[in-house]
């Protein structure tokens, strides 16, 4: 696997692309604060750009198919390009209407850009070495998150904000640069859909999750780290603002990424010991522990310890889910079935964000953390229960899929 360049070009274009990609987070987080006083408001404005991803879905979906996935990869990543520059407007302006259409962009890339790149991992590695690429690929981004939000911090207070967007700019620029280089085989799979390009709508898809059980309950249980992640950002200003520090930021991010990175490194060894649907439950049933911890976050060491918890655990969740639905769904329907599961988290991932903004304003964060918390082991538990008729079924139903 490491003597392969495609290999090397996606993780390197990764780690760049998620140094430009949090720093323009970071950034977003510092021009909200100035410019929006709640945190409703601030939700709001980050779930219109999530529902401008959400209504290019079903075509980013189909063209992935239809199409090549290096050519989506690019015309996605020079909209990224693009969006940035309406950020500098509206930075320049103090207008938080440039920055609507900034994040509108920037989803609609994103709806494109992941389901294509999703898609190609298969195309790039064998079967057997999915799982480990996957790990290394989110420690890669992970790496570059907890980077680029300590450069963030360090930026902001030696630059300007618009040329810590810039620098994101160029970030995104250099993978458009790394993307040209990646080769893979597509021949076959475009023979294929030309073939038979009228039959290939989106709706298709959903037959194939109804007749494998592990996919459709593997699809349900990523609901549970979203609880968690839909408001992350909106949780850590909380937090900083609850314990008085603006240093706590930083120290959530890099716990959070540093146990992700551990979770996702030691995968590959956990997968020998432990079934797929072990790791999954045992990892959702640890989110929500977390999520309790927070009941304490006036405590600087129990949030810490919180989100250490969770990075190792989604570290673990998310390489498994992804190794999954790589493997277990036919590759004619990868495109659309990783363009439906990007739908279906920017939806729900919608609905945490304004509800995180709402019981935020309402409850406050430690009693929000607490109903988040139960919801996420209630949820955990019932589907563990509704798993053992789902695993009894995999094998007949994935024999007459094959068939």
């Amino acid at each position: 696997m490491w003597k392969n360049k495609n290999v090397w070009i996606l993780l390197t274009g990764e780690f760049i692309a998620g140094l430009g990609l949090w720093l323009g987070i970071i950034g977003n987080l510092e021009f909200m604060q100035e410019h929006i006083p709640s945190d409703f408001l601030k939700s709001l404005l980050l779930a219109a750009g999530l529902l401008a991803g959400i209504a290019v879905g079903p075509l980013a979906g189909r063209l992935t198919d239809q199409y090549s996935k290096k050519t989506v990869m690019l015309i996605s990543g020079f909209v990224r390009v693009i969006s940035v520059v309406f950020m500098l407007i509206a930075i320049q302006t103090g207008s938080v209407w440039w920055m609507l259409v900034f994040l509108v962009l920037l989803q609609i890339s994103a709806a494109f850009y992941f389901p294509a790149l999703q898609a190609a991992i298969p195309l790039v590695v064998s079967e057997k070495d999915l799982l480990q690429l996957n790990g290394v690929h989110m420690n890669v981004s992970t790496l570059s998150r907890i980077i680029g939000t300590a450069a963030a911090g360090i930026l902001l207070v030696a630059i300007p904000l618009n040329a810590v967007y810039i620098l994101s700019m160029a970030a995104y620029l250099v993978l458009f640069g790394l993307t040209w280089f990646l080769q893979f085989d597509e021949n076959k799979k475009a023979t294929g859909v030309k073939e038979g390009q009228q039959k290939q709508g989106f709706k298709d898809v959903f037959p194939i999750i109804v007749k494998l059980p592990i996919v459709m309950m593997t699809l349900i249980l990523t609901l549970i780290p979203l609880i968690f992640l839909g408001g992350f950002n909106l949780v850590v200003i909380n937090i900083s603002e609850l314990q008085d520090s603006s240093a706590i930021k930083g120290w959530i991010y890099t716990a959070e990424g540093l146990a992700f990175m551990s979770g996702a490194f030691l995968i590959k060894k956990i997968s020998y010991k432990f079934s797929p649907y072990k790791i999954l439950f045992s990892s959702s049933m640890l989110i929500g522990f977390s999520q309790l911890l927070l009941y304490f976050a006036d405590q600087p060491v129990l949030t810490i310890i919180a989100f250490l918890l969770f990075g190792f655990s989604v570290g673990c969740f998310f390489p498994t889910a992804a190794t999954i639905f790589q493997t277990r769904v036919p590759k004619d329907f990868h495109g659309r079935f990783f363009s439906f599961r990007n739908m279906m988290d920017r939806v729900f991932f919608q609905v945490v964000l304004l509800m995180t903004g709402f019981l935020l304003d309402a409850v406050g964060l430690q009693k929000m953390s607490v109903m988040f918390g139960a919801l996420s082991i209630v949820m955990t538990a019932i589907f563990f229960l509704r798993s053992r008729n789902l695993r009894a079924a995999t094998t007949e139903t994935e024999q007459s899929v094959s068939s």
